[in-house]
């Protein structure tokens, strides 16, 4: 008929922690666990209002917490190291959010272009390296290199560029219903 229901354990759960990135299970010692399982760890308390803050590992890498405030950590070692004068450093500092912070430094900076009389510097975007005079960019072809590419060659891509005009984007294409026909009345 059926099965015997066992009985759940009573008690309080195990606590369970995740493994830092930088781990491999095979290779977790208990004292890397122990040190796991103390998290979060609290770092202070802030002087200026009295909320305690923690260091923590969550779902997007390292972070701090004061009350509803979370900022990021570098690295996953600064769990266990951060200091409370170097978290009150982190929170004094402005919020940043997504990709947003310090813009990388171009790959290499070349003369000035020939039509603008701008100074144009290789930079690597999303679709890879291209050439910009800072209003114009325009993507390095297949038979360019960063390294050898000349002055001559980045202002014949920009003008290249400039001559096909904006990027036009496409617009998506609206399909209508016909109109639903009425069925003819019989009498």
């Amino acid at each position: 008929m059926g099965a015997k229901k066992t009985k759940k354990p009573t008690g309080p759960k195990p606590r369970t922690g995740s493994l830092f990135r930088s781990m491999d299970l095979q290779t977790v010692t208990l004292d890397d666990a122990l040190k796991l399982l103390s998290l979060p760890r609290v770092v202070g308390v802030d002087p200026a209002n009295g909320e305690e803050i923690t260091a923590q590992n969550g779902r997007y890498g390292p972070y701090l917490k004061r009350g509803t405030d979370s900022r990021s950590l570098a690295t996953e070692s600064q769990i266990f190291d951060i200091t409370l004068e170097e978290a009150l450093k982190i929170y004094a500092e402005p919020k940043r959010r997504g990709r947003q912070g310090a813009s990388t430094p171009p790959l290499r900076e070349l003369g000035n272009d020939a039509a603008s009389g701008k100074p144009m510097v290789i930079k690597d975007g999303r679709f890879g390296p291209y050439v910009t005079d800072g209003e114009t960019n325009a993507s390095l072809r297949k038979g360019d290199d960063v390294l050898t590419i000349t002055d001559e060659r980045a202002s014949e891509l920009l003008a290249d560029r400039r001559a096909r005009g904006p990027v036009k984007k496409a617009a998506k294409k609206t399909t209508r219903k016909a109109p639903a026909k009425k069925a003819a009345k019989k009498a």
